[in-house]
């Protein structure tokens, strides 16, 4: 079974369980006739949210884990069940001809209104083509709409796998402009780049110019990169007042190979031995931040 079978048949399983049997019966009606014409599938996906409602979906551990199994990274929390249902149907469509695909699924973007561009947005680890959705998700982190652009930005493993560089950069600037959950942006440590934490320096002079704070986690994205350009920073946090500060700055020596980095942090031996034992990670202090915020 390959993986788009797979994540179907975990999906049908946890939408049965959460919709009325009339109901699915209206949805699995709908998903056969979605290759009939474009307008089945048109008014299918605008009508989904009016039969379904807009619950959040339940499902159990052991399904989490069968599609992330299935499709490594891709996660369902949180979601109302018309999101779901809505990617469902999506993977319904036929694939065998690429450039219909591609156009039967670009005009149901360029309809879509605030939701149905979430749900379209987090179908895209699943659809076929993958490279042909680069374009769009490129879009999509222009959005000024917050749960459009959280769909593409968080838990999302779509824009790791296939964006440019630039565009990828692009996004987790995006996502420290809006206070975005860092944390939740699959591929962050992975993807990170010289030239990303070049500019995520010159935003934190910015922000420090105005007096304004800088989220500790934007030096996730910089230890690896610690350089005589940057390092400056890297003490001020490293000596700053603020707790969660002086951990990203230890969290991020900890990062570098960059040998001042590794003198600094050797100057508090409880932050150096916090990280070096686990206590102290950038999850944990993803956490914190998020306290904080709440």
């Amino acid at each position: 079974m390959d993986q788009t079978e797979e994540v179907k048949k975990i999906i049908i399983t946890i939408i049965r369980e959460n919709l009325s049997p009339e109901t699915w019966s209206w949805l699995a009606e709908k998903c056969i006739l979605v290759n009939h014409s474009a307008q089945q599938l048109n008014t299918a996906f605008v009508s989904i949210p009016r039969k379904t409602g807009r619950t959040v979906v339940h499902f159990t551990k052991e399904q989490a884990e069968a599609l992330s199994l299935a499709r490594p990274y891709f996660k369902i929390d949180d979601w109302t069940i018309d999101r779901l249902c809505r990617v469902w149907l999506l993977l319904h469509i036929d694939t065998g001809k690429k450039d219909d695909y591609f156009r039967t699924i670009e005009n149901l973007f360029l309809a879509a209104e605030m939701n149905e561009l979430v749900a379209l947005y987090s179908s895209l680890p699943v659809l076929q083509y993958p490279e042909l959705w680069r374009g769009r998700c490129a879009e999509g982190i222009r959005s000024n709409i917050g749960i459009v652009l959280e769909a593409v930005i968080c838990d999302n493993p779509y824009p790791s796998e296939q964006l440019s560089e630039a565009a990828w950069n692009q996004l987790v600037m995006k996502a420290f402009f809006t206070d975005k959950p860092i944390h939740r942006i699959i591929g962050l440590d992975q993807r990170a780049n010289k030239e990303l934490a070049n500019m995520l320096w010159d935003y934190a002079n910015e922000r420090w110019a105005a007096s304004r704070t800088v989220n500790p986690q934007l030096w996730r994205c910089v230890g690896k990169f610690i350089d005589e350009k940057n390092f400056p920073g890297i003490q001020r946090i490293f000596h700053s007042t603020d707790k969660l500060e002086k951990e990203a700055a230890a969290l991020a020596c900890s990062d570098s190979d960059w040998p001042s980095a590794k003198q600094l942090l050797n100057q508090n031996d409880s932050l150096k031995s916090q990280v070096e034992s686990g206590q102290l990670s950038w999850a944990a202090l993803a956490k914190k931040c998020m306290l904080q915020i709440v």
